[in-house]
């Protein structure tokens, strides 16, 4: 168990220095999502459900849409689409 939490600490650190140096803003929301998801699995392993749940819904679920969202609504996903493309 404790090897399990140690790992997750482990990708937990990862998440938050690649998220800081990642240039790609979509890379950047999806590795945010999954130091949620992380944080989700060490709240329950620590035995507090509800911080859990919140953390599930709030960080990993509603956070990510509304970035989503934002990006869209500003049209800044479909500059980096569009940069991504002619850069193949």
């Amino acid at each position: 168990m404790n090897l399990f939490v140690m790992l997750l600490c482990l990708f937990l650190i990862l998440c938050a220095i690649s998220v800081a140096l990642t240039k790609d803003i979509l890379t950047s929301i999806i590795i945010y999502m999954s130091f949620s998801l992380i944080m989700c699995v060490i709240w329950i392993l620590l035995e507090s459900p509800d911080l859990a749940i919140t953390e599930a819904a709030v960080g990993a679920g509603i956070t990510t849409l509304l970035f989503f969202a934002t990006f869209k609504k500003i049209h800044l996903i479909d500059e980096e689409e569009e940069r991504a493309s002619h850069e193949d």
